[in-house]
């Protein structure tokens, strides 16, 4: 399947994707820390897996291995995450 070069063409207006990236892009996030101790690959931004995490949570999906696989599948969640697809890197570590 060919993806447009921008996921936001093929995402609705009225999503509520957009509006949880715009919320969440507000909030105060600066005493959110990442692990630097690391697992080998890139990790999600914080306010990125908090927009996944409320996006996910609010449509329905709750277990991890769900939303791991979302990410593969759900345009809008894909846009969310910026397209980071990597086999190795997953946002919940499972």
């Amino acid at each position: 399947m060919l993806l447009p070069p921008n996921l936001r063409e093929w995402v609705p207006e009225d999503d509520l994707v957009h509006f949880v990236i715009e919320a969440v892009d507000r909030l105060p996030l600066k005493s959110f820390r990442v692990n630097h101790r690391g697992t080998g690959v890139k990790q999600f931004p914080p306010h990125m897996m908090l927009a996944l995490l409320i996006y996910s949570y609010a449509n329905g999906l709750f277990s991890s291995r769900k939303i791991e696989r979302a990410t593969h599948r759900d345009v809008a969640i894909r846009y969310l995450i910026a397209d980071r697809i990597d086999p190795r890197a997953t946002p919940t570590g499972s």
